[in-house]
């Protein structure tokens, strides 16, 4: 074990503003610069061959202005920032120097188990300490150690990070499903968000303030303390699923579009949500369709 553990601040990803405020402000920022981007494209009609639909279409299927659009939108993003701003002060201020240890505490519950299993095959008739052996002296340095370590520093991270995407997903899913089901919901705070028939990249998240805070802040913010986020973790995750959720809404498919490439739950898919022949089923978002194909909705 470290003789002397010193516990000190994690320094901001940036020098000049904390990683706290990085949370509350880059997916704002995330948000509008891509968003201005496919709207350039739009109005210059720069890329007409990956158009899911014509300019015409966006101009007279479309039920609300850019100008509400972009309004609700703000409003959306002040609730957005001041939830974030309460989950900054719930984390405090996030230490470093204390990793050596919980290391050295993972390592000697993974010889544990080790042990247990090498006595478990034992017991079968294998002869696993002999296979232990000599791996111990095929490999030069401390294999044990270098596997806990990976764990550590990347299995966990995206274990965690993997939970607050599934729990973002599923959360989505079922409120979405739920306010197309129930005619008082949709009527009341779903409808909004579907006067966009024809979806362009900031009217992502042009939605009725209550759906807005329950489906989206809430959603991330609850899966981001479920899964045990850092406040660096986080921001990387609020701005990544930022990101995805203007590229679903872009109303383009252009295959060399990362998001689309990787993603089966990509513009093309949810546009169809957007039609009317198509708003029963598509459910599914940001991320992936699991739900939607686990319960036949897609």
């Amino acid at each position: 074990l470290p003789t002397e553990v010193h516990i000190t601040p994690v320094p901001s990803l940036l020098s000049w503003v904390s990683d706290s405020n990085l949370m509350i402000f880059l997916p704002i920022i995330a948000y509008w610069i891509p968003s201005l981007l496919f709207h350039l494209i739009d109005k210059y009609d720069l890329f007409s061959k990956y158009r899911l639909h014509t300019p015409e279409e966006l101009l007279k299927r479309n039920h609300v202005t850019m100008r509400e659009v972009i309004k609700d939108v703000c409003l959306q993003q002040v609730l957005q920032m001041v939830v974030g701003w309460l989950l900054s002060l719930s984390e405090g201020q996030e230490m470093t120097g204390h990793e050596e240890v919980e290391i050295i505490g993972m390592l000697h519950n993974y010889m544990k188990v080790e042990s247990a299993f090498v006595s478990l095959l034992a017991v079968t008739g294998v002869n696993s300490w002999a296979l232990v052996n000599k791996l111990d002296k095929a490999v030069s340095f401390d294999w044990r150690l270098k596997l806990v370590e990976s764990i550590y520093h990347y299995a966990i991270p995206l274990l965690r990070l993997w939970v607050a995407v599934f729990f973002l997903d599923t959360w989505q899913y079922f409120w979405h499903r739920t306010m197309h089901t129930v005619p008082w919901l949709y009527r009341t705070f779903h409808s909004r968000h579907h006067r966009l028939y024809v979806p362009y990249a900031f009217g992502a998240l042009y939605n009725h303030p209550f759906e807005g805070l329950l489906m989206d802040t809430f959603g991330a913010g609850i899966g981001f303390k479920l899964a045990g986020l850092t406040q660096r973790q986080g921001l990387y995750f609020f701005t990544f699923g930022t990101l995805k959720t203007i590229d679903d809404h872009c109303g383009y498919k252009i295959p060399w579009d990362p998001f689309q490439f990787l993603f089966a739950n990509n513009a093309a898919y949810h546009d169809i949500h957007h039609q009317g022949w198509g708003i029963k089923t598509n459910f599914s978002q940001p991320f992936f369709i699991c739900w939607d194909r686990w319960l036949s909705t897609q």
